[in-house]
This record gives structure tokens, C-alpha cells and sequence, in this order.
């Protein structure tokens, strides 16, 4: 299903313009970041504003229509995080360019979205420079 272009832009504004997940900002990006559904559509999400997110294609890609993912510490599966439901700051935490996993969630989310790879953090650096990294908040 198509998301409406009033819906979008309300996603994108709620967002502030970064991915939901791994906190980048769209500003200085080739790729249109996608509209997620949190909770996938195939498994009965809505296309609502609380179940939509703002995500990077990275982060888009790689959660697909996952709800869960392993924790890398215990191997037990644990939901992905939320971002209309949960706080970044509860399950992430900035170590310069690289993004910790401070919980179950947090963990599992980092390492399924491959949130540190290098040319992310390739990209976080460059923003820094440009005053655009770590984000606001």
C-alpha cells in the first residue's frame, strides 16, 4: 500500500528528518529514506503514524518485515526497537561514530541493522564535521 503524501511528510517531521533507527540525517543523503512500517504489513500492520518510522535504506533493508531479532549476548530473540513506542535513549547510546546497544533491544537492533558498519560510521564522521552528528537529543 502506497503511504499517503500528507501522512509522509508527518512521518518525516516527527523524525526530524534521521532515520529512526540509526539516527541519520536524510540532509546530505543520494537515497530517498523510506517510510517503515514498524509492525510489517504482511503481519497486519497499519499505515498509521504510530506504526510508521523514518529509515535510512540501510536500516529498511536489513529489518524488512522483522519484529524480532537474536540478542547477540544471549542469542534470544527480543523485539527490534520501536521508535513510536520506545526511546533511543532507553536502548542506545552514542560512542562517537559507533552506535551501543545498552539493552536486550538496544543489542539486537544494533547488530541486526548492521548499524556500525563501516561505511556508516564512515558517513557519521563526515557529518560531524558538518555539525550534523551525534543528533540532537
Amino acid at each position: 500500500m502506497k503511504t499517503p503524501l500528507p501522512l509522509k511528510r508527518a512521518v518525516i517531521r516527527l523524525a526530524s528528518g534521521r532515520c529512526e533507527y540509526c539516527g541519520l540525517s536524510q540532509v546530505g543523503q543520494e537515497a530517498l529514506f523510506h517510510i517503515d512500517h514498524i509492525h510489517p504489513v504482511v503481519d497486519g500492520g497499519a499505515t498509521a503514524l504510530e506504526n510508521l518510522a523514518l529509515a535510512c535504506v540501510s536500516c529498511s533493508l536489513r529489518k524488512g518485515a522483522r519484529r524480532t531479532a537474536p540478542d547477540p549476548l544471549t542469542g534470544k530473540p527480543v523485539p527490534i526497537f520501536h521508535p513510536r513506542n520506545q526511546r533511543w535513549s532507553d536502548h542506545f547510546r552514542w560512542k562517537g561514530c559507533r552506535v551501543a546497544g545498552l539493552t536486550p533491544t538496544g543489542r539486537a537492533t544494533v547488530d541486526a541493522l548492521k548499524m556500525n558498519r563501516l561505511l556508516a560510521q564512515g558517513i557519521r564522521v563526515e557529518e560531524s564535521l558538518r555539525g550534523r552528528h551525534p543528533p540532537p537529543g
